[in-house]
């Protein structure tokens, strides 16, 4: 994605590209950004790039939805397991 490579270019060498350098430049990028500069970006992608964003939202947001399931799932008891063994 062409932005991407522009966003390193003009920060690889101001940031460390840890993990909270790369959500800070992302967070500030998009807040600066309007829908219609969004969908633009979009639209310039090719099929390949366009599947990746795709691909990359839904995996996050199932881990998001899974992750926030297990904190309301009550707990099996332990009774309930050593039953199912005998």
């Amino acid at each position: 994605m062409k932005i991407v490579d522009e966003l390193y270019e003009l920060y690889r060498h101001k940031l460390t590209g840890d993990e909270e350098d790369i959500d800070m430049l992302t967070f500030a990028f998009l807040e600066e950004m309007s829908r219609e500069d969004l969908l633009k970006l979009i639209q310039d992608l090719n099929n390949q790039e366009l599947y990746d964003l795709m691909g990359l939202y839904i995996i996050e947001s199932l881990k998001g939805k899974f992750a926030s399931e297990d904190f309301r799932r009550p707990q099996r008891s332990s009774n309930i397991h050593h039953r199912n063994i005998h």
